[in-house]
């Protein structure tokens, strides 16, 4: 699935938010958008969700103009406690979308248990979400957004709350459903190494307001990704160090 931005611009208001934001996600990248703290990253990614509609410019998915939430799209969200349902079991918060598609109760479980042994959690369909750790409920958050497996997945700082293992391992999960999948990708992220780390391309927005890329760099690492061999490449040091630069507005 391939997303276009044409002179995207989004306000609050008298506020500008976003300026002129205008590049093409080819079908099957992963593309990290990186930026100052409120610098627009999640009213962008919102704004191509179709949660809320562009003020400026046009957002096009496969050729077609976003006027609501396009079919083939998932999101995860930050705060995978506030996005799951508590009430509900992990394997019926993971079936939850595949209700509109008629499956018989059944499938659907089925279809979660299998998403749940992928990215993880064998075993865990019966407990709740707050019986779990918060990197197991983030995974339950991803396994539901994989369950109708979408041909765009939006995810706005997913991993941003977690600790630093937890975080290495779904960084490594989502690398394995990209090559698996082939799935297009947006990825918000505050963290530079992160985006170097997981993304095919860094896109960086400038600080608030009316923020605007201003750098948009292609990730040419050698090899399959490693957390260690690969942070630890000199190619990897200067995309770093590229990418920070760009943030700062050095």
């Amino acid at each position: 699935m391939t997303l276009r931005l044409d002179s995207l611009g989004q306000r609050y208001g008298d506020q500008r938010v976003l300026h002129d934001i205008t590049l093409t996600v080819p079908d099957g990248q992963l593309l990290c958008v990186v930026g100052p703290s409120g610098c627009g990253k999640s009213t962008l990614l919102r704004t191509v969700a179709g949660l809320q509609p562009a003020r400026e410019g046009t957002v096009t998915v496969d050729g077609t103009p976003v006027t609501g939430v396009p079919d083939q799209l998932a999101v995860v969200f930050q705060d995978y406690g506030r996005s799951l349902f508590p009430w509900l079991t992990v394997r019926d918060n993971v079936a939850l979308p595949l209700r509109r598609r008629g499956l018989a109760r059944a499938e659907r479980r089925a279809e979660a248990e299998r998403i749940l042994e992928r990215v993880g959690l064998d075993g865990a369909g019966r407990r709740h979400p707050w019986q779990l750790s918060g990197g197991m409920q983030q995974r339950v958050a991803i396994a539901r957004a994989l369950v109708c497996r979408p041909s765009l997945l939006l995810m706005d700082e997913p991993f941003g709350s977690l600790d630093a293992q937890t975080r290495e391992d779904l960084e490594d999960l989502l690398l394995e459903v990209h090559r698996t999948d082939g799935t297009t990708i947006v990825f918000v992220t505050h963290d530079i190494d992160e985006s170097v780390y997981v993304g095919d391309r860094v896109v960086v927005l400038s600080p608030a307001p009316a923020s605007r890329i201003v750098l948009d760099l292609p990730v040419e690492l050698p090899g399959g990704r490693d957390q260690i061999a690969t942070r630890g490449l000199p190619e990897f040091v200067a995309l770093r160090a590229e990418v920070g630069r760009a943030v700062r507005g050095s």
